[in-house]
């Protein structure tokens, strides 16, 4: 099992589309293990991004990230991070694939709804932004055999 953190960024929770991406993610099968509304502040926005400090959009990015709430959730599943990425859609949402959140719901890349973690590594680092590690619940859904076979 892997887990990986998303972002519902601020367009999505201003536009009402929450419960939509709440609901492709679980769709997919992937499991919430933690989930919380938050209001990015400067410095958290700065830690989240700090490996884009010093491109031209960076700026207006922090200035995005801390206009409205976001919310933030750790999700797991097997290939869990591939299976967000893919579900998201690309980065430019008019180049994403049909069907994905992007493609389906937005128009530009600094509007783009949804932040995955981008491997291992950045989804253990960005997970501790977020979350303590009693704040991520370990538990089983009934239906968990039915998703992975792993589990029959």
């Amino acid at each position: 099992m892997e887990r990986t953190l998303v972002i519902i960024k601020p367009d999505a929770v201003e536009r009402g589309l929450i419960g939509e991406v709440l609901s492709r993610l679980e769709r997919r099968g992937l499991k919430i293990i933690g989930l919380k509304m938050i209001q990015f502040d400067e410095d958290l926005a700065q830690r989240h991004y700090a490996v884009h400090k010093g491109k031209p959009f960076y700026e207006g990015l922090i200035r995005y990230i801390t206009s409205a709430p976001s919310v933030v959730l750790v999700v797991e599943g097997v290939k869990a991070i591939s299976a967000v990425r893919s579900t998201m859609g690309a980065t430019d949402p008019v180049a994403a694939a049909p069907g994905t959140i992007r493609a389906d719901l937005a128009l530009e890349t600094s509007r783009n709804l949804i932040h995955g973690s981008d491997g291992p590594e950045t989804a253990a680092q960005e997970i501790s932004l977020f979350f303590r590690d009693e704040e991520l619940l370990d538990w089983s859904r009934n239906t968990d055999p039915w998703i992975f076979e792993s589990n029959i």
